[in-house]
């Protein structure tokens, strides 16, 4: 009879077991790495892909003026551009300030990288003030990248004529000043540009207190309380007799107003006599026609269009002519 073999049971922790050999006649070769299945590649590519395209989005945003960022205040300079708002309504500054104490800064300000470092202040006076009032260190903002003069005042002009009730002096104020510093060639085409948007009458309006800045803005404390109609009379009395404006000014200058009221009444005073005495006067016929714009009158009859006044100029003329061709009339 065969001798029975007893078997032993399996050792739970594998035992003390020698050397494999058999699987090593050309030396050893290491662990051996598990290659990662095809999915697993798959997957780490896909989000890679997904992070490098967040991360060109936001580098975009970013460059594209879209990405809204915390500046610090003292980085940014409020005297970038000649600003259209002549002052701050106190009253309406301590709404603003509790509104956003309240509430926190709602809508970002528009700000420029300067090239010497540092931001220039596009829009949002207001917000930057508050804050700063606030004891704010930080504004929200979007670094937006203009290209030239022309786009950051254009940007500012859109965003006060938005949000704020700019007067009609205080947005020929800009215009006039935009042009004097070489912005624009001439206040009439700083005018079209900043308010293309305009009805043509607006437009027009806005030159004539283009005419009364230039002739007082100096020697006027509080001008943005000019309202329409006084300023469009003083304008005419102005372009009537322009000794009118000088002696104007210098009374200006000699007794300045203490408040809007005060100023107001001094020009209204100065007006009644003006034309007190221009009604003495005997009267001399003006251009015909329609006033289309500042200086420029339009008659159209019997199949002919005349175009006459002082605005009218050789840039005008070459303009008409392009248009015209362009219609083919």
């Amino acid at each position: 009879m065969a001798k029975r073999r007893r078997l032993e049971p399996a050792k739970p922790d594998g035992g003390q077991q020698g050397l494999e050999t058999k699987g090593y006649v050309n030396g050893w070769a290491g662990v051996r790495r598990r290659h990662a299945p095809i999915a697993d590649v798959a997957e780490d590519a896909a989000g890679q892909a997904a992070f490098e395209e967040v991360a060109g989005a936001l580098q975009s945003a970013r460059e594209e003026g879209r990405l809204i960022q915390r500046i610090p205040l003292d980085e940014i300079r409020r005297d970038h551009l000649l600003r259209d708002r002549i002052t701050l309504d106190e009253e309406d500054m301590a709404a603003l300030e509790a509104s956003i104490a309240a509430r926190g800064q709602q809508t970002p300000v528009e700000l420029v990288t300067l090239p010497e470092g540092g931001y220039g202040l596009i829009s949002g006076l207001r917000r930057v003030e508050a804050l700063r009032r606030l004891g704010q260190g930080t504004v929200l903002a979007l670094v937006r990248a203009p290209e030239g003069s022309e786009a950051a005042y254009l940007a500012m002009v859109e965003e006060n004529e938005i949000r704020a009730n700019l007067s009609f002096f205080e947005r020929a104020r800009v215009a006039a000043e935009a042009a004097g510093i070489g912005v624009y060639p001439s206040a009439q085409a700083a005018v079209q540009a900043l308010f293309g948007h305009a009805s043509a009458s607006k437009r027009s309006k806005i030159l004539s207190f283009v005419t009364l800045h230039e002739a007082l803005g100096s020697s006027l404390r509080f001008p943005e309380a000019i309202p329409e109609k006084l300023g469009l009379a003083l304008v005419k009395a102005i372009d009537t007799v322009p000794a009118f404006g000088v002696r104007l000014r210098d009374s200006l200058r000699k007794t300045p107003a203490d408040d809007p009221a005060g100023e107001r009444a001094a020009l209204e005073r100065a007006l009644a006599r003006a034309q007190s005495k221009n009604a003495d006067k005997p009267v001399t016929s003006g251009p015909r026609g329609e006033e289309v714009a500042h200086g420029l009158f339009l008659e159209a009859a019997r199949g002919r269009v005349v175009l006459r006044g002082d605005g009218l100029d050789g840039q005008l003329v070459e303009d008409l002519r392009r248009w015209l061709a362009e219609r083919g009339v």
